[in-house]
């Protein structure tokens, strides 16, 4: 089942065990089940603390549990976990081996201390990009927390459940049978959907904090930078984000971040992550500014109020809070969001295999998505407001060459239709005649581009008419002590790599504007002293 390169990776991985773990299995006689079965036999030939019990008669089948010896709950994968889902069957593995996770204390701690009836099911698929975080988070808590029960499923093996619950998005989560949630989901927040304290500690948690002598308010491509460069300066460096790694995380295919021939955007976030840990800066995750009050005084204080009531301070402040994916604002949208509204191709095309799908932009974006899309779907539809397509000439190009491929410019999306709670079609209006048209389908994929998310911004820092944070050459904001960077300043060209460049100006530009600020004279008894 796995190449001779798969399996030598993954015996060394193995030879980190620390205690036997064992795989109980519940079989069919379909093709997968016989690919399971082959995957297990491969598993347990490369160590000598994994064993293989195939006596198992779970109601879904093919699928297999990986547990402690002795034990017969852990983390049961149902359908195959390749792809990449591969590295999370390896974590799983090593996990309940007794290798230790690559996660905070008081992370682990707040799982063990979940009190409840919690039993998950995640639904994904192969190709989803997205998917892996939700696995590996919910399978974390299931070894940990006896009262967590986990099942991943492959939607590509169970696609009759895929339909009977009416799953278009992935990853797509149940707990003890209703929605808990879709799409990416680190394992603090779902520990903190959970533990309904968890706010009121955290917030408590950020006020107690020292001030900075820089914060960075988010923690995507530009907030990295920032940090790496202010914290080299043996400064004080705190980073505020709501998700570190901001929108890199949804980005399926990296190739022109300079010295990088190609990753991914998981991959490139947490290796963001993992350079700013490395220089001992105290990441602040899930944490989304409610408010910033300027400081009163030169050399005074910035506070940032956070959503969770806890307020952070800091003598600068530098805001890379990036953007976020721009709705099409037509009804329907928010209606049939994950019931066949999507905005990953990535992630959830392969779920509209063989159906007719809608993809609104003809920017890179949405033509890109529109001939990966016809790779996989019965039709696409391409629907543009302008009157000629946007994106580079060579992808209209390869666009322009799919058979299944129509494409609609000087066209205005005016509904998203459906029944029975799912998509049915796509109205849009011909700018030139005026005449309606609707367009019989199952998915629309919204593709148009972003918005910065700076409302929260509003009335302190001067923002252009688009909502970005006007900021001068060295990213200085009209007010004094708050510099700004990335996607969600006036700077043009939203790419990584201009965000992390303007990150790492913000920070020199910060710490020039700190050392310069007078110097707070000290109490007159500690004078003394």
């Amino acid at each position: 089942m796995l190449d001779a390169t798969l399996k030598s990776q993954l015996q060394t991985y193995l030879g980190m065990l620390r205690q036997p773990i064992q795989l109980i299995a519940s079989l069919d006689d379909s093709g997968t089940g016989a690919e399971m079965r082959s995957l297990l036999n491969d598993i347990v030939s490369l160590s000598d603390k994994v064993t293989l019990d195939t006596s198992g008669n779970d109601v879904r089948k093919p699928s297999f549990v990986v547990a402690r010896s002795g034990e017969t709950q852990g983390v049961r994968f149902a359908g195959l976990p390749l792809g990449h889902e591969f590295t999370s069957l390896v974590l799983a593995l090593l996990w309940t081996g007794g290798h230790p996770p690559k996660v905070e204390a008081d992370v682990i701690d707040a799982i063990k201390a979940l009190d409840g009836d919690f039993s998950f099911e995640v639904y994904m698929s192969l190709t989803c990009h997205n998917c892996p975080d939700v696995v590996q988070a919910l399978s974390l808590m299931a070894i940990f927390n006896p009262k967590v029960k986990t099942v991943v499923i492959e939607g590509g093996a169970f696609q009759q459940e895929v339909n009977d619950r009416e799953i278009m998005a992935v990853p797509m989560v149940f707990l003890n049978g209703k929605v808990f949630g879709s799409g990416r989901m680190t394992v603090e927040e779902i520990v903190a959907k959970l533990d309904t304290n968890a706010g009121d500690r955290d917030a408590a948690r950020l006020s107690a904090k020292d001030p900075f002598d820089v914060l960075i308010v988010g923690g995507g491509p530009a907030g990295a930078a920032a940090a790496v460069y202010a914290a080299r300066k043996g400064i004080r460096v705190g980073v505020a984000a709501e998700r570190f790694g901001g929108q890199t995380n949804d980005t399926m295919a990296i190739e022109n971040y300079i010295s990088v021939m190609e990753t991914d955007g998981p991959k490139f976030a947490a290796a963001l992550e993992a350079q700013v840990r490395h220089y001992e800066v105290d990441i602040m995750n899930l944490q989304r500014a409610d408010k910033i009050i300027p400081a009163e005084e030169p050399g005074g204080l910035v506070q940032v109020h956070m959503a969770n009531g806890g307020v952070l301070k800091a003598r600068s402040v530098i805001l890379s809070t990036g953007a976020r994916w721009r709705n099409v604002n037509v009804p329907g949208e928010q209606e049939y969001k994950n019931k066949g509204v999507a905005y990953c191709p990535h992630c959830d095309g392969p779920l509209f295999k063989g159906k007719r799908v809608s993809v609104i932009g003809g920017g890179n974006s949405g033509v890109e998505a529109a001939i990966d899309l016809a790779g996989v779907v019965a039709h696409v539809t391409l629907i543009e407001f302008a009157d000629a397509l946007k994106a580079d000439a060579v992808l209209v190009s390869k666009l322009k060459s799919l058979p299944n491929v129509d494409i609609h410019v000087n066209a205005q999306t005016t509904e998203i239709t459906g029944a029975d709670g799912k998509v049915n079609g796509l109205k849009y209006r011909d700018r030139a005649t005026g005449e309606e048209h609707l367009v019989p389908l199952e998915g629309v994929f919204v593709q148009i581009g972003l918005v910065p998310n700076t409302e929260f911004l509003k009335g302190t820092v001067e923002l252009s008419r688009f909502g970005e944070i006007v900021v001068d050459a060295k990213g200085h904001t009209n007010v004094s002590g708050v510099f700004a960077a990335g996607d969600c300043t006036t700077v043009p060209y939203k790419q990584i790599v201009i965000a992390a460049g303007e990150g790492a100006k913000a920070a020199l530009s910060a710490f020039d504007h700190l050392i310069r600020q007078p110097v707070v004279a000290a109490p007159a008894e500690a004078a003394i002293a």
